[in-house]
């Protein structure tokens, strides 16, 4: 008998009138095709797969649980969720959201057919630019003020995005932003949020994801945006969330990265990240306004040395004058 295992449709197969093409991506939950229709259109096809729950056998399309307890229930939970994600992005319609034109079920699975984008990840955009002093700030304003306005329609619709990450913000080759994998949203659709593992990545998920004892608002995804632009400044996440709870030490943005970026958006990605959610901005509507206020030019490091010999002198100072 032929090894179960999860390799991905072959290029070829036929999947109603989609013909597969080639492997994008595949992740924990689910694997990304490129296809094309019957009149040669270009598509992405995401189709539900969590590895730790289901196995495809080789040479077999079907999908089926495997054989450890509870897999099954899990998986036909997982399943629904999966299938009410691509009902709600059908209904929404927004440039800087991914387009969802069908989803079906076959293989004892379900599939997300959406548009085929060219560009690459906000992920990709970090790793070229990690060597060369990071992503530019006119390219993060830009990025993510039009994001904002995908990411408001997504709450207008009374979801939750709660994966927002630089490998799920997808940026066009003319530069416009775009939001993939509503994978965690549906969770909050479901409003069955125990009977899956919760779904975050550490670094971008806000504090209330961990405990659930707190409210999750728009203030949540906020945080995500938050890491995000954090991201872009130093290549890599922020501490998680539930380390910088456990040692509470400032992000000092501004010793850090003040000679490239401007204050104020440095100051905006601190208030991104605040642990409390009622100190981080409320509303995408609010993050916006703070994107568009005006900004000064970055601090030159040899102003931020005078400022600290400054300090340092006027303490000295104080310190001489006190033990007279």
């Amino acid at each position: 008998m032929a090894n179960p295992s999860v390799e991905p449709l072959e290029r070829g197969y036929q999947l109603q009138n989609y013909t597969i093409a080639k492997l994008l991506s595949a992740g924990g939950f689910s694997i990304v095709y490129l296809a094309h229709d019957e009149n040669d259109y270009p598509v992405a096809i995401k189709e539900y797969l969590p590895n730790a729950l289901a196995l495809r056998r080789e040479n077999d399309a079907l999908i089926q649980a495997n054989n450890s307890e509870g897999s099954a229930v899990l998986f036909k939970h997982g399943l629904k969720c999966f299938f009410e994600e691509g009902k709600t992005l059908a209904r929404i319609r927004h440039p800087n959201i991914v387009r969802v034109i069908n989803f079906f079920r076959a293989n004892e699975t379900v599939y997300m057919v959406m548009d085929y984008e060219r560009g690459r990840t906000l992920q990709k955009e970090i790793q070229l630019k990690r060597d060369r002093e990071g992503v530019s700030e006119e390219l993060i304003r830009h990025v993510f003020y039009q994001l904002l306005n995908g990411l408001r329609e997504v709450h207008l619709h009374k979801l939750l995005h709660l994966d927002i990450k630089p490998a799920n913000l997808y940026i066009r080759k003319d530069t416009t932003p775009l939001l993939l994998d509503f994978g965690s949203a549906r969770q909050a659709l479901s409003g069955d949020l125990g009977r899956l593992a919760p779904m975050y990545t550490p670094g971008f998920a806000a504090p209330e994801q961990y405990r659930r004892s707190e409210p999750m608002g728009p203030w949540t995804d906020i945080y995500g945006i938050g890491a995000s632009m954090y991201a872009c400044i130093a290549g890599t996440p922020p501490p998680s969330a539930e380390a910088r709870e456990k040692d509470p030490k400032p992000l000092r943005l501004a010793a850090l990265f003040g000679e490239r970026y401007s204050p104020e958006l440095l100051d905006l990605i601190e208030h991104c990240l605040q642990l409390d959610h009622n100190a981080r901005p409320q509303s995408v509507h609010q993050l916006q306004k703070m994107l568009l206020a005006p900004r000064s030019s970055p601090i030159k490091k040899s102003t931020v040395l005078n400022r600290v010999k400054r300090t340092w002198l006027n303490m000295t100072r104080h310190s001489t004058e006190e033990s007279r």
